[in-house]
């Protein structure tokens, strides 16, 4: 994929956002960030047990390494994922498992977790932060309705909280920027203090 360039800032470094996601993009360019859009080649592996937070925080450092090597720029990488019951839901695979995630998500209180990564020519600085979000009972026509839209199909959890799915929330404990997938709070304090804002 190309990458898609924004003007870069004025410290003469380069802010690179190591994906591909559109929401991503948003919640940084709405930050106030000029940057440039490197996708990162990383194959995700799947979650090993232990903490949802390291998980996501190890693959936040994955992406943002093989996206660029922190030699005049800062690359930062950032992973998602829905936890509940102690169980991570990454991305569904099909249809059918996004309508499961959903069933399973139905009525019920779950925690979502994003891991990011900041790489420049210091070193790799990474953590994750963490929101709980609640989803009222959903009936199996709406979630087989929403399910036929393709909107959950490359989503953590098979929802978009900034989506169609934003009707389905009851509430939110944390920052929303979590849940959509890149935490600012957390993002500013990694970054190097030159481009915090």
């Amino acid at each position: 994929m190309v990458a898609k360039r924004y003007p870069l800032p004025l410290s003469g470094m380069r802010l690179v956002l190591a994906s591909s996601s559109p929401r991503r993009a948003a919640i940084l360019r709405a930050a106030g960030y000029d940057f440039e859009i490197r996708p990162s080649g990383t194959d995700e592996w799947p979650y090993p047990g232990g903490d949802p937070g390291e998980y996501t925080r190890s693959l936040a450092e994955a992406k943002a390494a093989e996206a660029g090597d922190g030699v005049g720029e800062v690359v930062v990488g950032a992973d998602t994922v829905v936890v509940i019951d102690g169980s991570v839901l990454g991305k569904p695979g099909d249809p059918d498992e996004a309508a499961a995630m959903l069933r399973r998500l139905s009525g019920r209180t779950h925690e979502v977790v994003t891991g990011v990564a900041v790489r420049d020519g210091t070193g790799l600085r990474s953590g994750h932060a963490r929101t709980r979000l609640t989803l009222r009972a959903l009936e199996e026509g709406e979630i087989r309705l929403y399910v036929a839209t393709g909107e959950p199909l490359d989503k953590a959890g098979a929802y978009a909280y900034q989506g169609a799915a934003a009707r389905f929330v009851t509430r939110v404990e944390g920052d929303a920027d979590t849940v959509i997938g890149l935490p600012m709070a957390l993002l500013r304090e990694l970054l190097p203090p030159e481009l915090r804002r």
